[in-house]
This record gives C-alpha cells, sequence and structure tokens, in this order.
C-alpha cells in the first residue's frame, strides 16, 4: 500500500487547472481598488429634483404675464396669426336699455278663504244618508246630507189638528160676538155679555195664532233635516258618519266647506310702507299684487289689493292687508305660506342695466362699460330701484352701453376682452315675477 501511494505520476499524464479570476476591468473604466459603486438611491434623488424644477418652471411661466403684442422679444410677426386677442378675456355683456320697473312691497302672508262655514245640524236626529264625497266642489243649494225627518212629520200632524180644533173654536166665538150684537140693539142682552164675548173670541184668535206657528216651525224643521250647501266650495273630511244621532249642541259640525274661487291672501307690511299704499287705496287705484312661493322663486297666482285692516298691530309694527285673486285653476290652498308683492308703483322710461352687472365695494357701486375697442373701463353709476333681473341706473350709464355681466373678478382698468352679447332687459321688465322677463 505504501509503494502504490509513493509512486510518481508522470508529468506528462497530468492536466493543469487554471484558478477562476474577475476579468479585468476595461481600459480607461478603471477605478480605484478602494472606491465602491455609487448606492442606487441617489438615482431617485436627482429624478425628485428634476420634477420639482419642472413643475416650478411650468408655475412660473403659467402666470407670466402674456407680452405685449409687437414686442421684441415677442416674434409678433410669426405669431400674428394666431389671432390679436389671444390675451383677451372672455366675458358676458348685455346693453342697457330704456324701460319700465316697478317699486314693490313685499310680506309675508297665508292664503284665507273669502267665506269658511262648518255645517252643523240645526235639528235634532239621526243622520240616515251623506249625499257628498270628501273633497267634493259643491253649489250653493246641493244636497248634503238627510236628518230622520219623520218624529217632525207627526209632529207637524198634531199640530195641524190642534190648529183645526182651535179654529172652529174662534168660528164659533165670532159668530156668537155677532147674535150678542143684533141682541144688544133689541136691548134683550146686557152690554156686559157682549164684552166678555168679544174678549173670548180674541183670546181664541191668539190660540189660533200660536197652532199656527208650531205648524210653521215644525215645517222649518222639517227643511232643515234636509241638510244643502250654504256656499260654493270645497267640502273637507266627513266629521260624522251616517247612523249617527246630530243634535243641535254639537260643537264639530257634520262637515266644513271652503270657499275656493275667489280666494284671499292676508299679508303684512310695514306701517312705514302703509302712507303710499293707503293714498293710492282710497285714490281708487287697483294695485296688482302677485303671490309667489316661500323661496320667492316661482309665481303662483296674480290678484289685486282689496282692503286693508283698520289699526295697526303695535307689537309688530305692521299692518294686514288682504289681496283677492280669482284662483281659477286652484293655484292657492287655503292656509298655505306665501309671499305677497304688491306694486307699489312704475316707474317708465328709466335706464335699466341687468342686476348682474352692478358690482359694489366699501366706497362705491360701479359697472365695467365695455369700449368699442374691446376693453373695459370702470363706471361709478347710482342706482335707484331694483327687483330680481333689473336695477336702474340714475347716472353713470346712458342707453346702449354694454355693461359686463360674468368674468368680472378678472377685470380691471383697461382689460382686453371678447364680449358674448346676451338679451338686453325687457323694457316692461319691472312689471313681471321675479325671475322671469315679458317675451
Amino acid at each position: 500500500m505504501d509503494q502504490q501511494a509513493s509512486t510518481p505520476v508522470p508529468a506528462e499524464t497530468m492536466t493543469p487547472i487554471a484558478p477562476s479570476l474577475p476579468a479585468p476591468p476595461a481600459p480607461g473604466k478603471q477605478k480605484p481598488p478602494g472606491d465602491a459603486p455609487p448606492p442606487r438611491h441617489r438615482l431617485w434623488i436627482w429624478i425628485l429634483v428634476l420634477a420639482l424644477l419642472g413643475a416650478g418652471g411650468y408655475y412660473y411661466w403659467s402666470k407670466k404675464p402674456p407680452s405685449a403684442p409687437g414686442s421684441a422679444n415677442g416674434a409678433a410677426g410669426s405669431r400674428k396669426g394666431q389671432g390679436a386677442n389671444a390675451g383677451a378675456s372672455p366675458v358676458d355683456a348685455a346693453k342697457a336699455v330704456k324701460g319700465n320697473i316697478g317699486v314693490y312691497v313685499t310680506g309675508l302672508g297665508a292664503v284665507t278663504p273669502i267665506y269658511t262655514v262648518t255645517v252643523k245640524a240645526q235639528v235634532t236626529g239621526q243622520l240616515m244618508e251623506v249625499h257628498y264625497k270628501e273633497g267634493d266642489i259643491v253649489h250653493k243649494g246641493d244636497a248634503l246630507a238627510e236628518i230622520d225627518p219623520r218624529p217632525y212629520e207627526a209632529q207637524l200632524t198634531q199640530y195641524e189638528g190642534q190648529l183645526a180644533r182651535d179654529q172652529a173654536t174662534l168660528d164659533n166665538a165670532r159668530i156668537d160676538q155677532a147674535r150678542y150684537e143684533t141682541l144688544l140693539k133689541q136691548n134683550a142682552v146686557p152690554e156686559q155679555q157682549l164684552a166678555t164675548q168679544i174678549a173670548t173670541v180674541k183670546s181664541d184668535e191668539g190660540i189660533v195664532k200660536n197652532d199656527q206657528g208650531l205648524i210653521q216651525s215644525v215645517k222649518v224643521n222639517l227643511i232643515y233635516c234636509h241638510v244643502t250647501a250654504p256656499i260654493t266650495g270645497r267640502i273637507g273630511l266627513r266629521l260624522v258618519d251616517p247612523g249617527n244621532i246630530v243634535q243641535t249642541s254639537d260643537t264639530t259640525g257634520l262637515l266644513v266647506i271652503t270657499q275656493l274661487q275667489p280666494i284671499s291672501v292676508i299679508f303684512t307690511i310695514a306701517e312705514d310702507q302703509l302712507p303710499i299704499v293707503y293714498a293710492k287705496q282710497r285714490a281708487g287705484q287697483k294695485l296688482p299684487v302677485d303671490a309667489f312661493d316661500r323661496e320667492m322663486k316661482t309665481k303662483i297666482a296674480s290678484g289685486t289689493l282689496s282692503t286693508i285692516d283698520n289699526e295697526i298691530d303695535q307689537t309688530t309694527g305692521t299692518v294686514k292687508l288682504r289681496a283677492t285673486f280669482d284662483n281659477t285653476h286652484n293655484e292657492l290652498f287655503p292656509n298655505q305660506f306665501v309671499n305677497a308683492r304688491l306694486l307699489q308703483q312704475e316707474k317708465r322710461g328709466v335706464i335699466l342695466v341687468p342686476s348682474a352687472a352692478v358690482q359694489r365695494n366699501s366706497s362705491s357701486t360701479y359697472v365695467y362699460v365695455v369700449k368699442p375697442d374691446s376693453t373695459v373701463t370702470v363706471r361709478q353709476v347710482k342706482v335707484s330701484t331694483s327687483d330680481d333681473n333689473n336695477t336702474e341706473i340714475t347716472s353713470g350709464v346712458i342707453e346702449g352701453d354694454v355693461v359686463v355681466l360674468t368674468g368680472v373678478d378678472k377685470l380691471q382698468e383697461g382689460s382686453k376682452v371678447t364680449v358674448h352679447l346676451e338679451g338686453a332687459p325687457t323694457p316692461n321688465a319691472g312689471t313681471q315675477p321675479a325671475g322671469k322677463q315679458s317675451k
């Protein structure tokens, strides 16, 4: 074993094994032995810095005002084809016109029927029939219900018989009176007997009249057994069902009828506004009144002022007014809350601009007027009457001036604009309801 292990192997039969070594760096890119490659997170830092620089540059150039036309660095000749209004602000505008506008007085009110009737039983008895349905529109005289008439028919027969008996007694007394008058002329009876007979006749006449009154009373009760509508209006919910015993002392009644056509609105105005309204009403003028919904956006109906209350409420400093409406299509409903707008005065031939054109600050009221060169100028104005659509201008604007409506937050004196001209205020817009103009 030792000899075999020590036997040398021939050199020509051995294959040399080369060690695995790293490849040498390329020429020119050889790094010093002690330097390590840079961390990868530094690349993200540079990307973030470049993004921030790009965002800052975009913000700066977007906020930079455009260069004036024709400037040396603006390359005006090459950009002229892009349009002369490249730096103009788009705005909506309208022309000032002459027209009419109303001076209104507005007050909160409620729809109040002119007539409301609670139909009650006028006789005591059983409710036999009901001839209406809840919510029906009935007319004056229409049959509504039937109360059992039989007890009253029996009373009528009784009183008619009593009347016939007492009438016969009266007739006999009158015959005796005529006989005694003849005998007294012949001195056959004493005068006292004739006087007694005359008193008997008068007494019997009183009994007959009493019987006639009882008969008439029962006939009225029979009429009351047939309940009819006292007014034209709408029936509410039924308060008593057939089969119940109704009495004259019942407080709830059988039903309620409310008149709907015409109907009224009772509203209040401040006592300071009363003198002008009162003077016009006393002069016989019919003052128009419009009823609007709670948000004062939709006109519900139109009517006229009918009366003014006879006193001012000292607790609120207001006075009540009643306006009457035809209510042809039942637009107004009893006890509905509405805003009543009373036309106190109508101004004619004044300068009107849309209310959106009027701007205000702490010291003045102004509008932006578009000049013929498509630039705007600030014009100080004085305003008077306004409604939801238009405002009266007493100075500062003349008829035909174009005033800016929208986009004023981007404007200043001399700003260039491109105008989209909207419809001008309607000349009679002052007489129209809020939010609407005449067509």
